[in-house]
């Protein structure tokens, strides 16, 4: 049996207390914590909220209204920040791996949001023979309708400056704002049915309690 998100980003982290800098590991532990530490879960999308149309840009071309989302049955988003990070690198891989497969059967449609611009984005999609959709959430417009957005602490920002980077310049936006992962299940009548946000970005949703939530709203027929 192949490893779980949570084995595999656990991976991740210990590989990082091997190798990098304790300095630079303390800010992103700390950052993580706060996060947690700060987080307002009445702030996010509610399970039961109605959604007002959005559209996404695809990473290969053309706009992803919510309408087109839901053609075939529910949609199924997946809140990432960048092409670039480490953590979304390990993510994406395993939901290709152990989610797309199921959604796809239950006739759902899987797309991953970032903020970052298309051109920009289109990089993750490439390297990992994503089957699914990749889309851009221009200037973090949805994820800030979700409440799902942050900014990094002083400590961070003062970090990637000494190493001449900038969030902002990655991901195209020019701003600090990310979204944290999350997971937001829309069914036919555009109501919100599942959400998991995660403010530690080394914790993910798991596929399986997605696919549960799909399951349970493709056994209600379609009025």
């Amino acid at each position: 049996m192949s490893k779980s998100l949570k084995e595999r980003l656990a991976d991740l982290h210990a590989e990082r207390e091997r190798t990098w800098d304790p300095a630079a590991l303390k800010i992103n532990v700390d950052q993580r914590r706060t996060l947690v530490e700060t987080a307002d879960a009445a702030r996010w999308v509610q399970v039961g909220q109605r959604l007002e149309s959005f559209v996404l840009k695809d990473v290969e071309g053309g706009d992803l209204s919510l309408e087109r989302l839901l053609e075939r049955g529910p949609a199924v988003l997946v809140f990432f920040r960048f092409a670039g990070c480490p953590a979304c690198n390990i993510a994406l891989p395993y939901y290709e791996e152990r989610l797309a497969p199921g959604l796809r059967d239950l006739g759902a449609t899987l797309v991953a949001v970032s903020p970052q611009v298309p051109e920009r984005l289109v990089d993750i999609k490439i390297r990992h023979g994503l089957s699914f959709k990749v889309a851009s959430d221009l200037g973090n417009a949805l994820g800030r309708r979700f409440g799902i957005l942050y900014t990094a602490d002083e400590a961070s920002q003062s970090a990637q400056r000494a190493k001449g980077a900038f969030i902002g310049e990655t991901t195209g936006t020019g701003t600090w704002e990310l979204p944290q992962p999350a997971v937001v299940i829309i069914d036919h009548e555009r109501v919100v049915r599942f959400v998991d946000v995660s403010p530690d970005w080394l914790v993910r949703t798991e596929a399986e309690p997605v696919l549960e939530a799909v399951r349970d709203i493709t056994l209600v027929p379609a009025e």
